[in-house]
């Protein structure tokens, strides 16, 4: 992705704001040496051939970079395709009944309409046309507060911090592209990092704000730390938990090969629809048992709750949205580091089962000085908007005290 100017073109900007051309580009300028300035022409530009040569080793090395680093994912994912087919396959001989296939729900859970979370609503885009479910309390009562969600989950991963915060400021939880009630196109390109950074700033500017505060996890987290990159202007404060910026993850798992293995589903996404079928296997055990596993799950989590993230995956197509995300993970790769300069409240669970410690010291190093507060939260895992709440929420009510003052 290129860094955009405020109007959204790229490159430089001339006095009126469009793009400087040849034509309005300022001539070269050389000292004399009494001092004064003289034009000196421009040199013409070397031929397109040489030009060409030139860049010629640069970009066959990229070029073989990325072969190489494509056969590795994919040789990568057969191996997690295999050990996951072994997994599935085992939850189905345990629970014949079950099939092979994941049942539909008719019926969405009770919970999704518990009027205690907020309203519902849709909005629809203005860059994409796709139309966005979303959930709002407390409008009127202060800024913008935004929710990100992550995988597997959905709006309603944010129902404890809807109810904490409604007081105070305007909250909205929405469904990301290709979740829930959300328009979900198929194609994978319609899942790019650049695409759904635009969802955001459309949903902020579509809600009537000039900027909000943005909170995240997981993989809205990742979208979090770009949208703070190249719409700076659009976040006031970010509050992230568990995630960290790809070009952070992609440097630190290059030296921590113990990440990777940390990552190894990230791999199986990679391949078209298999995927899919595996997850879905025995009324979708594996998804079942990433979110409720005694050790690593979310505590407390009720057969409703449960059943208020499954709802839409078990609808046809559900999971090729949220897959897609993952599908474009490597389109980039490499990326160039960035300097992270937005004020950030970083909380990260000490038993985080995804993600490695070293990531935050890793995110805390890309940071301008005084710009970050980040918090190793011990004993605490992956999930903690939901597992741990009330003490996510007391360091967000000190971070955000002086916007409320």
């Amino acid at each position: 992705m290129r860094p955009t100017n405020p109007d959204g073109t790229e490159g430089p900007q001339a006095k009126g704001g469009g793009p400087l051309s040849p034509d309005t580009a300022p001539p070269l300028l050389q000292v004399t040496p009494a001092g004064s300035a003289a034009v000196v022409p421009e040199r013409s530009d070397m031929p397109e051939l040489v030009v060409t040569a030139l860049l010629a080793p640069s970009r066959l090395s990229l070029k073989l970079l990325r072969a190489f680093m494509w056969s590795l994912v994919f040789s990568v994912a057969l191996v997690a395709a295999a050990v996951y087919g072994c997994i599935a396959f085992t939850h189905v001989l345990c629970r014949p009944r079950r099939g092979c296939c994941g049942r539909r729900r008719s019926a969405s859970p009770a919970c999704l309409s518990d009027p205690s979370l907020g309203e519902h609503g849709f909005l629809n885009l203005k860059s994409s046309g796709l139309r966005l479910h979303y959930v709002s309390a407390g409008q009127g009562n202060g800024p913008l507060m935004l929710f990100l969600h992550g995988f597997p989950e959905n709006w309603f991963s944010w129902r404890y911090q809807l109810r904490e915060f409604q007081s105070r400021f305007h909250v909205v939880a929405v469904d990301l592209r290709g979740y829930g009630p959300s328009d979900a196109p198929r194609d994978v390109d319609c899942y790019t990092i650049d695409l759904l950074l635009v969802d955001i700033k459309d949903v902020i500017l579509g809600l009537g704000y000039s900027k909000c505060i943005l909170v995240a996890h997981d993989w809205g987290a990742l979208l979090a730390w770009h949208f703070s990159i190249y719409y700076p202007s659009l976040v006031e404060r970010m509050v992230v938990v568990s995630g960290a910026p790809m070009s952070v993850y992609q440097d630190y798992s290059l030296h921590h090969i113990s990440q990777f293995f940390r990552s190894h589903y990230m791999f199986l996404f990679q391949l078209p629809w298999l995927p899919e079928k595996l997850l879905s296997m025995s009324d979708f055990q594996i998804l079942k048992t990433t979110l409720t596993h005694h050790k690593t799950g979310i505590p407390r989590l009720t057969p409703n709750e449960l059943e208020a993230f499954l709802y839409n995956f078990s609808q046809p197509g559900g999971l090729i949205g949220p897959l897609n995300y993952y599908r474009n993970l490597f389109r980039n790769f490499p990326l160039e580091p960035q300097e992270l300069a937005t004020p950030t409240l970083l909380l990260w669970g000490e038993k985080d089962t995804y993600l490695e410690q070293g990531l935050v010291e890793a995110i805390s190093s890309r940071f301008v000085p005084g710009r970050l507060e980040a918090h190793i939260l011990p004993g605490m895992g992956h999930w903690i908007p939901q597992s741990n709440p009330q003490e996510m929420h007391q360091y967000m009510w000190v971070f955000l005290q002086d916007l409320l003052d």
